[in-house]
């Protein structure tokens, strides 16, 4: 089996000599309890930058430990099994898959898929129809406060990421009149509105991101799906409207600093939030999960009605 071990950093970007590919043998016994799974899909996301650091800053998340095996969602096929919930061919996810070809796992933290349910697209499971699909979801739902028929506009910044494209299309879905995204490139800013059915996007690389913004939001920006943070942030929470709610998902462009969590806003950027009444809670998807199944039912079936565009 092939593995990949980390070696742990604190602070500046992430390179590839943090990591090394090992190559190893696995035990031929599978015990009680346990299967042997063939791993097919992997989920490499943002919060894997703070489980590099000796302190993850939060009590939920475990630090990855030095020249460990890696580990994060996945999906895999059961090759062998002897727990009775799981049969070979079974495919299975969990959220502390290791980052190897074949494993063998407890079934305990391992749950069964139904690939019918994704039409077939078993890596859905990590994303639109996973943890990303679920964050943007509740997020909306949560924290967005958004109502059919409020006339809303929804600003979503890194909108062409994996939970930012699906916010942006859950809030209208939910019911935003209006929805902005805010990407990097010219592509993505034109896969957002042409494919996501994004109102317009704005490359924030090119012009003024303020001006833009005013021209796009002309009645000011009602909820904010943050997921960057930093000098964006700033400028989407300049125009947003009293008794707003910032959806407060990620702030990527700070994880490779040594900052709390959530970052403490600029003075001034504070001064506006304290006196528009807006709203800026984290919020933690781990802490719905009594919502957890209705919720994916909720996503997969948007994906098959073609509601919810996936790339």
């Amino acid at each position: 089996l092939f593995d990949f071990k980390i070696i742990l950093g604190k602070n500046g970007v992430p390179v590839a000599e943090n990591f090394r590919l090992e190559q190893s043998t696995i035990a031929d016994m599978v015990q009680a309890g346990q299967v042997r799974v063939k791993t097919l899909y992997l989920s490499v996301d943002p919060y894997m930058r703070c489980r590099m650091n000796e302190d993850t800053g939060s009590d939920y998340l475990l630090s990855w430990q030095l020249s460990e095996v890696a580990d994060g969602g996945g999906v895999g096929v059961v090759e062998e099994s002897k727990h009775e919930n799981f049969a070979k061919g079974d495919f299975v996810t969990s959220f502390t898959w290791p980052w190897q070809t074949v494993a063998i796992l407890d079934g305990s933290v391992l749950q069964k898929l139904v690939p019918q349910l994704v039409n077939g697209r078993l890596s859905y499971f990590l994303g639109a129809a996973g943890i990303t699909g679920l964050t943007a979801l509740l997020g909306v739902r949560e924290k967005g406060h958004v109502a059919v028929g409020a006339n809303q506009t929804m600003v979503v910044s890194g909108a062409a990421g994996a939970c930012g494209s699906l916010a942006g299309q859950i809030g209208r879905l939910e019911g935003c009149s209006r929805v902005v995204g805010i990407a990097g490139t010219d592509e993505k800013c034109s896969i957002l509105v042409q494919e996501m059915g994004f109102d317009a996007a704005i490359n924030y690389k090119k012009g003024n991101v303020a001006e833009q913004l005013r021209e796009l939001c002309p009645g000011g920006v009602d909820v904010y799906f943050d997921n960057v943070g930093g000098d964006i942030s700033d400028t989407v929470i300049s125009q947003m409207n009293q008794n707003s709610h910032i959806i407060l998902c990620g702030q990527i462009s700070q994880y490779n600093k040594d900052v709390p969590y959530p970052p403490p806003l600029p003075p001034d950027t504070e001064k506006i939030q304290k006196e528009r009444n807006i709203t800026r809670e984290r919020f933690l998807v781990l802490n719905y999960m009594d919502k957890y199944e209705a919720s994916v039912l909720q996503l997969c079936q948007w994906i098959q009605a073609g509601k919810l565009k996936v790339r």
